[in-house]
């Protein structure tokens, strides 16, 4: 798969890019319609209008495609049928057809997946391939994975963005060591699901977005920055110039520490399971 770089032919397109969808979506899919549900948008308001996400709002209409990132149906070989499109993700996704009964469903795509692969979710080891799912348990040490449960039987909860896989490190006890995208290195319960592999569309991160227009069209607002503001609207503000921010550390408009700090609550339960941070 490749990138492919817009002529400067006007300023918009100056050293904008996109993926060459040709090059791994299947041509003339169309998605099925009991597979989607319109997406409702709240413009970063909540249930009494009041703007709790800032710099959301418009974008383009999308609808959004039911993911199948438990996949319980154990032993029952599906085949995929194509690669598709996710509006609201980065990475691609596969419909795929199970052979017992003909049933139809999503699941998140591995790197290099392809039309006619035959895909598996088994509670024993089975072939170890892109695509197929079992316990952290059955997965060999060293090998790369992606869509991790948290909790046995949710569903996969991390690592399911576009080129990311985890290391699974190994199995001791009731709890497997996985080394996370970040460097985190965590215990999660062996009895948890994971795929092989590495998620699709690992060039995503290359794209380059090259004009404000492509932000708006995602349902992205503009972000001003604090320093440009008065006084009145935010810490930062005010000075004759471009001044400095004259702050011990940066601030949100309400005071807040900003730009670097901490947010994970210190009491959380699951820290226990952390063995290192990615950061020190």
């Amino acid at each position: 798969m490749a990138i492919t770089v817009h002529n400067p032919t006007t300023p918009g397109r100056r050293k904008s890019s996109v993926i060459k969808y040709s090059d791994v979506l299947t041509k003339g899919a169309k998605p099925v319609k009991k597979l989607m549900t319109p997406r409702k948008k709240t413009g970063g308001r909540n249930n009494t209008g009041k703007i709790t996400v800032r710099h959301r709002g418009g974008g383009n209409k999308q609808f959004i495609r039911h993911i199948d990132f438990k996949r319980t149906r154990y032993d029952d070989p599906a085949i995929v049928e194509t690669i598709e499109y996710d509006p609201i993700r980065s990475a691609f996704i596969s419909r795929i057809k199970y052979q017992s009964d003909g049933t139809n469903a999503y699941i998140l795509a591995a790197a290099g997946m392809k039309e006619g692969d035959i895909v598996v979710t088994s509670q024993k080891r089975k072939e170890v391939t892109h695509g197929n799912r079992f316990p952290l348990s059955e997965i060999p040490s060293g090998s790369t994975i992606y869509n991790i449960e948290m909790t046995p039987g949710k569903g996969g909860q991390m690592v399911r963005s576009a080129g990311q896989g985890a290391q699974l490190m190994s199995v001791e006890g009731p709890y497997a060591l996985i080394k996370m995208p970040s460097g985190e290195i965590r215990n999660i319960q062996k009895a948890c699901f994971a795929t092989i592999g590495t998620v699709s569309n690992p060039d995503n991160i290359h794209v380059r977005i090259g004009k404000a227009g492509r932000k708006r069209h995602m349902g992205i607002k503009p972000t001003v920055r604090g320093k440009a503001m008065n006084p009145v609207d935010h810490p930062h503000g005010g000075g004759e110039g471009n001044q400095s921010i004259g702050l011990k550390h940066p601030k949100t408009p309400w005071g807040k520490p900003a730009l670097g700090v901490r947010t994970r609550k210190s009491k959380k339960k699951s820290s226990r399971f952390i063995i290192k941070r990615r950061k020190k």
